[in-house]
């Protein structure tokens, strides 16, 4: 997480024009903002194929042939997947790694922002490569990566046998499996799939061990239970123990290491979660066709919702639970099982102050966004936002926005939503 005790809460706002980089570049691909608000970035093409990053206004001191994916990690610093002399690696802050590569994609970042890893391609092999540092052994191919919670281990579906075109039986038989930092569990699967990898190391995956089984396997072995459906697993901050939803008899359950946890089935189960303290677990349920909600320790919210629930929340004190909702084509905030009275066109993952008493979330309304905070709405509509961000005292609010050409840092007290 972001060290928000170093932000500046004191200057009200700050601005930055940037509607003239359209003018001063052949194109501006969408901007992005730094975690503080300070900077905002944007990829730019300077002239036939040249690519560059525009930040406050100045670029790199280097350009490059492609620029893709730019995005700033927790602490700040700003990284693009990058092309040069016709190789691909990450460039942090304009540096570039010294590894190159034939691509990179999809980027993946720890949660304090200081590790940095992706999948490369090389002479038609694939692995990950972790703060510069690639894998020793590579494999014929890679999906679902994965980086650990404090960034030092990466994991990634992988092909241990390889096939050819009409060798379908080996498929059958099973040729995927799991590798943590490089390097593969002893075992295949017919498919393996997202993975969860805990603070002692430990790697977690969905696994299908026939064309109808499917489990959990831990470390390369699998739960001795087998089920007509997982979803991905996760790690008990506390015990250890991995937990994940699994399909019985055309229900979905909890299970702890294959056993039953949740005495109560549901149509669907997934996205669980625990609390910050761990003595919690909540997930997204639903009790019907259309009767979305959240269940909290094996107990659901009475309250449904007939389109779609998200982005499950637990406040930092783990008391209170918040989560994205869709109703009736409208999207809004529910916390503790009451939905805000207010709906959106659009709502983005909602955030809880450090005490856990104010939940704020961007939102859309007619091609506009805005910041709504406890269910009452900033009265300013904005071309561009992202999401805000709570003082450590909880007493004010950051918020960054584009208005008419001019990128805007607010420090914003909640006592302004009160009136």
């Amino acid at each position: 997480m972001a060290d928000t005790f170093a932000w500046d809460w004191e200057t009200r706002e700050k601005r930055i024009p940037v509607g003239d980089w359209n003018s001063r570049f052949e194109w501006v691909e969408e901007p992005y903002s730094s975690p503080d608000g300070e900077r905002v970035a944007a990829i730019i093409n300077s002239a036939e194929g040249e690519f560059n990053v525009c930040v406050n206004g100045k670029t790199w001191e280097n350009p490059f042939e492609k620029i893709w994916h730019l995005r700033f990690t927790a602490d700040g610093r700003l990284t693009a997947l990058v092309s040069d002399t016709g190789e691909w690696t990450v460039a942090v802050d304009g540096m570039p790694w010294e590894n190159r590569f034939a691509y990179v994609w999809n980027p993946l970042f720890s949660k304090d922002g200081n590790s940095i890893a992706a999948s490369f391609q090389q002479d038609g092999r694939y692995g990950m490569v972790l703060n510069d540092v690639p894998w020793e052994e590579t494999y014929g191919n890679l999906t679902d990566p994965a980086l650990s919670p404090d960034g030092n281990h990466t994991a990634a579906s992988v092909q241990v046998i390889s096939t050819g075109e009409v060798e379908i039986h080996k498929f059958q038989e099973g040729t995927f499996s799991a590798a943590m930092d490089g390097t593969a569990w002893d075992r295949a699967f017919v498919n393996v799939w997202n993975k969860a990898i805990s603070l002692n190391g430990d790697l977690a995956a969905e696994v299908r061990l026939t064309l109808y089984d499917y489990t959990i396997a831990v470390n390369g072995v699998p739960w001795e239970k087998t089920f007509g459906g997982v979803w991905e697993p996760i790690f008990s901050p506390i015990s250890g123990k991995v937990i994940a939803p699994v399909r019985v008899k055309g229900k979905w359950h909890l299970a702890e290491e294959g056993h039953l946890m949740w005495s109560t089935p549901f149509d669907q189960l997934w996205h669980p979660l625990f609390s910050p303290d761990g003595n919690r677990l909540a997930a997204i349920v639903a009790t019907g066709f259309g009767k979305w909600s959240i269940a909290v320790d094996n107990r659901a919210w009475t309250l449904l919702f007939r389109d779609f629930v998200t982005d499950l929340t637990f406040s930092p004190d783990s008391r209170n639970i918040a989560a994205v909702v869709k109703d009736n084509e409208r999207w809004g905030v529910a916390v503790q099982g009451v939905a805000w009275k207010n709906t959106f066109d659009m709502v983005w993952r909602p955030v809880f102050s450090p005490d856990g008493a104010h939940v704020a979330a961007k939102v859309e309304r007619g091609g506009k966004y805005t910041i709504a905070l406890n269910d009452r709405l900033w009265p300013h509509d904005c071309d561009a936002a992202w999401d805000p961000a709570f003082s450590p005292d909880g007493t004010r609010l950051l918020f960054r926005t584009i208005e008419d050409g001019v990128y805007c840092r607010r420090v914003i007290p909640i006592n302004d939503f009160m009136g």
